[in-house]
C-alpha cells in the first residue's frame, strides 16, 4: 500500500498523538482467554456480500493522554482497489468466527489541542484489516500492522509519535446495526512510543480513545451494511 501523508495546519502536539490513537491498539496475542473465545464464536455473516463501504467519523473523537485532552473532527477509511470491500457469497460468512476484509489505512484531520506553533504530518502504511463477529455486543476489530502510522510535528516542538512500535495491533469497537450503521470506539487505551526534544511528551505510553463512525454503503448507498449470525 502506498503511504498516505495528511498534512495539518499549525496543531497541536498532542493532537498528532491523538491521531494515532485510532488504528493502535492492545498487541495480539496466540494464546490464553482470547483465543479460546476466538475458538468459541459463532456464525457471522456481513451483508450486502460484494458491496464497498466507507467509514467517516461522526461528530469528533476524543483522545486523553495524561492530562491533557486533544479532539479530531475529521477521520475516515474509503476503498481504493480490493479494500473496504465485503467478500462476495459465500465468502461473506464464517460459520465458526469473525469475517475479515482489507481496510483502507484511515486518515485525519482538524485536530485541536493545547500547544500552539506546530506543524503536524502522519504517515499510515501497511496492510489494514477490519475482523467483524456476529455476537452480543456485535464487535467489527481494526488491525493494524506493526508501526502502521508515524506522526512527526515540527515548529516549537520536534517530536515523532509511533502507533504499535513493537508489533500489531488491534482496536477493539463495537458495531451497531442501524441507518446507517455504526462502529463506537469506547475508552480504549492504545500503545504508542514518542520521541523528541523540549515540548515532546516522552513519557507517554498510552492514549484513551473515544470515537463514532458511521459506516455506509458505497456500491449502494439506499442499503445498509449489516452484521449477523
Amino acid at each position: 500500500m502506498i503511504p498516505r501523508r495528511t498534512r495539518l495546519r499549525p496543531r497541536p502536539l498532542l493532537a498528532a498523538t491523538a491521531g494515532l490513537a485510532l488504528t493502535a491498539g492492545l498487541t495480539l496475542t496466540g494464546g490464553g482467554p482470547a483465543a479460546a473465545r476466538a475458538a468459541d464464536a459463532g456464525s457471522t455473516t456481513v451483508q450486502p456480500a460484494g458491496h464497498t463501504f466507507a467509514a467517516k467519523l461522526n461528530g469528533s473523537a476524543t483522545f486523553k493522554a495524561g492530562s491533557i485532552t486533544i479532539t479530531c473532527t475529521s477521520s475516515g477509511s474509503t476503498p481504493s482497489g480490493d479494500t473496504n470491500r465485503i467478500p462476495d457469497a459465500p465468502g461473506n460468512t464464517n460459520p465458526s468466527g469473525p469475517v475479515t476484509m482489507a481496510i483502507s489505512s484511515p486518515v485525519y484531520g482538524d485536530c485541536t489541542g493545547s500547544l500552539p506553533g506546530v506543524d503536524i504530518s502522519i504517515t499510515t502504511s501497511g496492510a489494514w484489516t477490519v475482523s467483524m463477529q456476529n455476537g452480543s455486543p456485535i464487535t467489527a476489530t481494526l488491525n493494524a500492522p506493526a508501526q502502521g502510522m508515524v506522526l512527526k510535528s515540527s515548529g516549537l516542538a520536534n517530536c515523532t509519535v509511533t502507533a504499535g512500535p513493537d508489533g500489531p495491533t488491534t482496536i477493539p469497537t463495537v458495531f451497531v446495526n442501524g441507518t446507517p450503521s455504526q462502529l463506537v470506539v469506547t475508552d480504549v487505551a492504545i500503545p504508542v512510543k514518542v520521541e523528541g526534544g523540549f515540548g515532546c511528551p516522552t513519557t507517554a505510553t498510552t492514549a484513551v480513545l473515544n470515537a463514532t463512525y458511521d459506516i455506509t454503503d458505497v456500491t449502494n448507498p439506499s442499503a445498509q451494511i449489516t452484521v449477523g449470525g
